[in-house]
């Protein structure tokens, strides 16, 4: 008898903790993610964080991203790069510091923008008044299209290329190390 209430409580409760199992339809559409990287010793180079769409069928540049217009370069939150070092960007020396990364992409080029507000949501609040940088970079062609918005490093001598790419389209920006 003993043996059948057991099982009838271990049956109960699956069913209980079924019936309250979690629902993950709604998470983020856009998911955040992270880039980083070092020093030969390891130490932090530089961080970008940032939130990735997905192209879905879209059409990105020219469409969902308007040509000429700022961008928070990615979704959500507008995309923060962190500089662990002084890095010289554009032949600007630019201090270690956390910035917001704006982009501007055209058909041939992008300007890129760093800007000293932080804590942005998308490009509403852009200040071009905060401006720190604006560089411009060529627009390449992807040699396979990019389904999600990507930004990486690729080490350089004496620094790295910070490359954002999404669809068919990338760019990348030489970040050097001062001094060298």
């Amino acid at each position: 008898m003993m043996k059948a209430v057991l099982s009838l409580v271990m049956v109960f409760s699956l069913f209980c903790f079924d019936a309250q199992a979690q629902d993950f339809s709604d998470l983020d559409k856009s998911p955040m993610d992270v880039s980083i990287i070092r020093n030969e010793d390891n130490s932090p180079m530089a961080r970008v964080i940032y939130s990735r769409p997905k192209m879905r069928g879209r059409e990105i540049f020219g469409e969902l991203v308007p040509y000429g217009d700022v961008w928070r370069t990615g979704a959500n939150e507008a995309t923060e790069l962190r500089l662990y070092q002084d890095m010289t960007i554009g032949g600007q020396t630019i201090p270690a510091g956390t910035y917001t990364l704006y982009t501007i992409p055209e058909k041939t080029e992008w300007t890129i923008i760093l800007n000293k507000a932080q804590k942005q949501w998308g490009a509403y609040e852009y200040d071009a008044d905060k401006d720190l940088l604006r560089i411009k970079a060529p627009a390449r062609k992807a040699a396979a299209p990019i389904e999600d918005f990507s930004i990486a490093f690729q080490p350089i001598e004496n620094g790295t290329n910070l490359l954002m790419g999404w669809a068919n389209t990338y760019v990348e920006v030489p970040l050097k190390n001062v001094g060298e």
